[in-house]
């Protein structure tokens, strides 16, 4: 019997859950050549279209196709409600925190929360201290990585709110299956997802700045050799705005113009895609040719809403996570929905020397790491491997985590062997302004190296559609 919870089968494998059943029955009839016929024409197109990631480190190139998986992840009406309900309070006590710190510090002065665990993090932007942001939101789109273990409960797994990416994946997924097997979505009701770049326009043009009726709205991207720029253009390009480089903007008087070919045009609101220390050189690293000197001068005088805002990543850092579930009780004066992982902090010594008695059956991330990268995990490596990162956690505690390591649940998979089960997550996208909203679903991301549990893109992981059941 499986020592995990699959997604599709119940009791060890034996019976087919009962949302998965009409799924299970049509993929009984396809042919493996039917299959195979399909899964090349679904390379073929996203090789078309250009959807590619860059994997670093790999010897055969830096950029490839994401694999996409045909079998469909499925989670019912209830489940989501669920999901979603807990999303929704994470991200408000979120928001709520992120513009707590930059104002009154409650949560410290209560004593919740360590002073020097936030003033101290390198996410921290003492610069966007007393800064009015419109509406109070920070952290516009947030990225929330959900995993299901046990017996099938979820639990998140971390934050991501400072340029959380794949929702162009989401969608691309979504259009791969309609047009594969359209044959599939008369059996299902599946709620959609292809209207979420008209919400996130929605979203992004109720923050603009005060006073700004019609508001101008671009993406801003590092430029093409960044490895989600494909996500970038799409998005752009799916909401109608201009996909915009650094050097295409300029400040005047404290206000954010475009160049055009009709002139200057101003710039309400910014979705960016670069991280806090390239937005503006002037302000942060001198030696960042991306971003725009002065922006964070119009930023400060309310001329120019940035999405997510400057500083926002001190929310998502992996030492600030074990205290999310606080800050729901403190600003909320609610219990969590959702649960964190268990968490060990390194900084704490009783934490630390469980963690470094424990390596080979933990999990250990770097605070601010991202993409898979910086991390151990404990039973699936080699003795030299722990004992490398043992010296690195005994050299800087206060930058490592641990956790247990979760059975986290599978979905059956189409690999060289055939079908097999492979450990996902999932990604939903949940969006803050006037009001949170999300499309019923997320990027389900499957890490397609047997036993694995890195599912990240960067490392090699592959993707799935995610269905959510409407009844």
């Amino acid at each position: 019997m499986a020592n995990f919870f699959d997604e599709m089968y119940a009791d060890g494998q034996t019976s087919v859950r009962e949302h998965y059943r009409d799924f299970a029955a049509w993929l009984a009839e396809q042919s493996p050549q039917t299959i195979a016929r399909k899964r090349a024409e679904a390379d073929l197109i996203f090789r078309r279209v250009g959807i590619t990631f860059a994997v670093y480190g790999n010897d055969a190139g830096t950029e490839r196709l994401i694999p996409f998986d045909i079998i469909a992840r499925i989670i019912t009406a209830a489940e989501w409600t669920q999901l979603e309900a807990g999303l929704v309070q994470r991200v408000r006590a979120l928001n709520m925190f992120i513009h707590d710190i930059y104002h009154d510090q409650n949560i410290i002065k209560a004593g919740i929360m360590p002073a020097e665990q936030i003033l101290k993090n390198a996410q921290y932007r003492p610069e966007m201290q007393g800064i009015s942001v419109p509406s109070d939101i920070y952290a516009h789109i947030a990225g929330v990585d959900i995993v299901r273990a046990g017996a099938g409960e979820f639990y998140v797994l971390e934050d991501n709110l400072r340029v959380p990416s794949g929702v162009s994946y989401m969608l691309e997924d979504r259009k791969m299956m309609m047009r594969l097997f359209p044959e599939l979505f008369a059996r299902y009701k599946v709620a959609p997802v292809a209207h979420f770049p008209d919400m996130l326009l929605d979203n992004l043009r109720s923050v603009a700045p005060v006073g700004v009726v019609d508001p101008t709205v671009v993406v801003m991207t590092p430029g093409m050799y960044n490895s989600a720029y494909f996500e970038h253009a799409f998005l752009a390009q799916q909401m109608g705005v201009e996909l915009v480089e650094g050097q295409d903007l300029f400040v005047k008087d404290e206000a954010v113009y475009m160049r055009t070919t009709r002139g200057p045009k101003r710039v309400d609101v910014i979705y960016r895609r670069i991280d806090d220390d390239y937005l503006d050189p002037l302000a942060f690293r001198k030696d960042s040719s991306l971003g725009v000197p002065g922006l964070l001068s119009a930023y400060r005088a309310g001329h120019v809403t940035l999405t997510n805002a400057i500083g926002t990543g001190v929310a998502d850092d992996k030492s600030i996570y074990p205290f999310v579930p606080d800050m729901i009780r403190f600003y909320l004066t609610e219990e969590p929905i959702l649960n964190n992982v268990p968490t060990f902090q390194c900084r704490n010594k009783k934490d630390l020397e469980y963690t470094l008695a424990n390596l080979e059956k933990l999990v250990v991330k770097e605070v601010h790491g991202a993409g898979g990268y910086g991390m151990l995990v404990g039973p699936a490596s080699s003795k030299a491997q722990i004992e490398e990162f043992r010296q690195r956690v005994i050299a800087n505690p206060e930058g490592y985590i641990a956790q247990p390591t979760l059975a986290l649940s599978a979905c059956p998979t189409y690999v060289e062997s055939g079908i097999a089960p492979r450990h996902i997550d999932l990604r939903p996208f949940v969006l803050s302004g006037k009001t949170i909203s999300m499309v019923p679903g997320g990027l389900t991301r499957v890490a397609l190296q047997e036993g694995s549990l890195v599912v990240n893109s960067s490392q090699g992981g592959g993707t799935k559609d995610t269905w959510i059941l409407e009844n």
